[in-house]
Formats: structure tokens, C-alpha cells, sequence
């Protein structure tokens, strides 16, 4: 009895673990800064094309000076970012499945010792057979049921054309706080059966996960052409502008800092921003941002990997009373637009204000604002920054394909508005 029970434990947390979603995060308190990209590249999203010549650049620091011994192995996942079950290793990817993180660098002169972690991927020991999604672990001797971290990326194999158009005007209202995201995908000759049942579009804003739009059906089909048009399913809150801030330079202030103080008590540089403000106005007013995203960078450093400090960063948002009927969140890829501690406000009654400390790497990053009403997880950047039709958004739209009787999810075609 005992043994069917260790028996039926093991399968049910086998199921919990392959049915897992993933997401670019961090587990272990001592990594930071973990980033994924095409090499060369200091923004875009992580995705590369299969057989292509571009390698993805995967990093991240520990916070030590220590010696720390760790590894990284790779999985395919289908459109939902759950592992591809069906599949065994030896039918996505050449040579290992894993392998040894062995190009570090520690720290030169910063405050916070570090040693800077990194790798590319396909590499002269892995390589990719099949295009689709994919999830890298990082672990630390070898503890493959304890990660550190994880980061996802994709493989393309362009077999579609995308054409794409965002408007104001939606069925909901006219020229308000929402945009319309419509596109029509070309198949140019490429052999799909039954498009309602083989492809599978996702679409991002921003590269949030908490808002993302799957399994939508196409409004429209004419021989080889997939009209998604006037999909409500397809629109989106416009929001505003991401705020930004600069702390390349410990000696001055940039753009959103207010002041940067070293703390004698050991807490190293600390930067305070400005006061945030809650959006009372019903103009938009445009500012340049990069959606969210960040680049890590030091002020006449020679390497900003290794040499760039690490800053207690503080927020503060003053209102007269906290939200009730929900809670409040930074936003952003520092975080990787994850709703969780690192990026929930807390509030000062006493100060009368939300507020937050994160440790961050030096350099420029951008964040907002976003509101989860309770029982929701869909976050919104209404409450706090309002929303416009107007703002500059990112969207990209990924599609998929799985034909008839195949066993994983291709992924042909994206495009990145």
C-alpha cells in the first residue's frame, strides 16, 4: 500500500511539473539580472530563426565573488508554454541536451560583488532541429529539481506573411482609452488543412503576459488569406507611456532620479526617484519610451556587464488612501511584467503613499504603473497612468501550426509591429 502511494505521488507531481507554464523568472534571491537576446542586439525580443546564423545570449549575475558551479538544459514547449510531452530531445535538438556554464566574470570595483554568468544557445554542443517554443533552466550543481532560473525564447521558421494595422476606433467606443489590433495572415502556398483547428495565433502587448489574447479564430477566410478584423478578442487597453529613469552614473542624477545617496550603513548606492504622480489628465501627451524594457549601462565603463553597480532603487506614488478594491504593481521587463513581490507596492499610512525598493543593475530602464482589481488577473495601467489610444504600443503575433496527427506546435511566423 505504502508503495502505491510513493508510486502515485511521483505521477501526480510528474503531471503538476509537465503541465507547468513558463515564463522568464528568477527563483533564487541571490541571481539577478537575468537577460535573454539575440547577441548584438541590446533590445528585441528572444527570438531567433531556425538554421539562421544569430545565437541568443543568455546572462545573469550571482551575487558573490564565490565559486559556483552551474548548468543549463533546454526543452521544447508548445504555444501555451507548457512542455512539449510528446516529444523526446533527440527530435528537437542536435548534440546535448544540457550543458556547463563556463564563461564568468566577477565584478571590478562595485559596491555589490557579483560575478557576471554567461552562454549562448545553439552553441558548438546544442543546436535547434525544430522551430517553435522554448525554455532554458539554469541550475546550480546539477539541482534539476531546484532551478535558479529559467528564461524563454523561440525558434521561427518564416513560412507566413503578416500584415497588421492598429486603430483608435474600436466597437466598444471612438477615439477613447482602447486600441483595435487587426492583421491578415498570408499562407503563400504554405499547406494548412483546416486553419480553424491547426492554427493557433498568440499576441502580446508589450511583451505582458497578463494580458495576452490565444486561441482566437479568424474573422475571415479567401483562399490562402486569415483575416483576424474587428476581433474584440483584439483590443487592447492603449494605457500611456512607460515612465523611465537613468542610473548610469553614481555621481548625478539622470532623467526620473530625484537624488543618489551612498548609505553609510551598508546598503551601498541608493536612488530615489520622483514622486510619481496619478494621471489626472485626458490628453495624452507623448514621451519616448521603449516599452518597458531596460539596458543595462555604465558611464564610462569599459564593460558594463562586469563593471556596472548595483542601486537600491525607490519608488514612491503618493495618494491620500490606498486602493481598496484591488492591489497595485511596478510594470516592466525588469521584473519580466511578472506580478509578484519583487514588483507589488505596499503602502505607508503614515506617509500617505505606495511605495517599493528594488535592487537593479545600473543603467535606464522604463516601468508603469498596473492596477489588478481583486479576483482578476489581467492588470491595467488605467487607474494610475490613464489610458489612450493614442500611446506607442508594441505588439507582436506569434502563429503556430500543428497539422493533423503532429505531435508539437510550429511556430511560422511572427511579426513584431
Amino acid at each position: 500500500m505504502k508503495i502505491c502511494l510513493t508510486i502515485l505521488s511521483f505521477l501526480v507531481s510528474f503531471t503538476l511539473i509537465a503541465q507547468e507554464t513558463y515564463r522568464t523568472q528568477i527563483f533564487d534571491p541571490k541571481i539577478k539580472t537575468l537577460q535573454i537576446g539575440v547577441n548584438g542586439e541590446t533590445m528585441g525580443l528572444p527570438i531567433i530563426e531556425l538554421n539562421s546564423s544569430n545565437v541568443l545570449l543568455i546572462s545573469f549575475d550571482e551575487m558573490s565573488h564565490e565559486s559556483h558551479f552551474y548548468s543549463y538544459e533546454v526543452l521544447h514547449c508548445d504555444a501555451d508554454w507548457t512542455i512539449s510531452k510528446q516529444l523526446n530531445s533527440g527530435e528537437y535538438l542536435t548534440g546535448f541536451t544540457s550543458g556547463s556554464i563556463t564563461d564568468y566574470t566577477t565584478s571590478l570595483n562595485t559596491t555589490f560583488l557579483y560575478t557576471h554568468y554567461k552562454f549562448m544557445l545553439p552553441n558548438d554542443e546544442m543546436g535547434f532541429k525544430i522551430s517553435g517554443n522554448y525554455v532554458v533552466f539554469v541550475y546550480e550543481d546539477n539541482q534539476k529539481e531546484k532551478p535558479v532560473a529559467q528564461a524563454c525564447f523561440s525558434i521561427v521558421d518564416p513560412q507566413v506573411s503578416i500584415t497588421t494595422n492598429v486603430r483608435g476606433n474600436t466597437d466598444t467606443e471612438l477615439n477613447g482609452r482602447f486600441q483595435q489590433l487587426d492583421f491578415e495572415v498570408n499562407l503563400n502556398g504554405y499547406s494548412v488543412r483546416d486553419p480553424q483547428s491547426e492554427i493557433k495565433i498568440v499576441v502580446r502587448q508589450n511583451n505582458r503576459i497578463d494580458n495576452e489574447v490565444t486561441d482566437i479564430k479568424p474573422t475571415f477566410m479567401s483562399g490562402s488569406k486569415l483575416s483576424y478584423i474587428n476581433n474584440k478578442a483584439l483590443i487592447f487597453e492603449g494605457g500611456n507611456e512607460y515612465h523611465r529613469f537613468d542610473i548610469s552614473s553614481v555621481y548625478a542624477a539622470g532623467v526620473g532620479v530625484a537624488t543618489i545617496r551612498f548609505e553609510q550603513s551598508g546598503s551601498g548606492y541608493n536612488a530615489y526617484l520622483y514622486d510619481d504622480k496619478i494621471q489626472r489628465s485626458k490628453s495624452y501627451v507623448y514621451d519616448q519610451d521603449v516599452n518597458g524594457r531596460f539596458v543595462i549601462n555604465m558611464q564610462n565603463a569599459g564593460d558594463d556587464d562586469v563593471e556596472a553597480d548595483y542601486m537600491y532603487v525607490h519608488f514612491s506614488l503618493p495618494t491620500p488612501q490606498p486602493f481598496f478594491d484591488g492591489m497595485l504593481y511596478l510594470g516592466g521587463e525588469f521584473n519580466y511584467n511578472l506580478l509578484n513581490d519583487v514588483s507589488g507596492m505596499k503602502y505607508d499610512v503614515n506617509e500617505g503613499k505606495y511605495f517599493q525598493t528594488v535592487l537593479l543593475k545600473q543603467g535606464g530602464y522604463n516601468y508603469q504603473y498596473w492596477f489588478v482589481t481583486k479576483g482578476e488577473k489581467k492588470a491595467s495601467a488605467e487607474r494610475v497612468d490613464g489610458s489612450y489610444w493614442q500611446t506607442v504600443n508594441e505588439y507582436t503575433i506569434y502563429i503556430y501550426h500543428r497539422p493533423w496527427g503532429e505531435r508539437y506546435d510550429k511556430l511560422i511566423g511572427v511579426k513584431d509591429i
